[in-house]
């Protein structure tokens, strides 16, 4: 099944190429791929294309979003871990 964009394959597999060089250390590259997966999908479903500009906005934010959340989960597992949460 194809999908409309299919063509453009090449130009994301470069944005998954690009966010997983800007997010080393932090995510891991099949992480990377769901994100601009689902960001291309998104995309093209609720505004009806998906050009490789805004999958890779969205794709972005998420991935900031996911990284800010592992952060404030690592630094309550800190504090919990010294005995000093509420």
């Amino acid at each position: 099944m194809t999908h409309q964009g299919d063509g453009d394959l090449p130009r994301y597999a470069a944005i998954g190429e690009r966010l997983t060089e800007e997010f080393e250390g932090v995510h891991q590259s099949d992480t990377v791929e769901r994100c601009v997966s689902a960001a291309r999908h998104g995309a093209d479903e609720v505004c009806g294309g998906a050009s490789p500009d805004l999958v890779e906005r969205i794709a972005r934010r998420h991935l900031e979003v996911l990284a800010t959340v592992a952060a404030e989960k690592r630094r309550r597992a800190r504090r919990s871990s010294l005995d000093n949460a509420p």
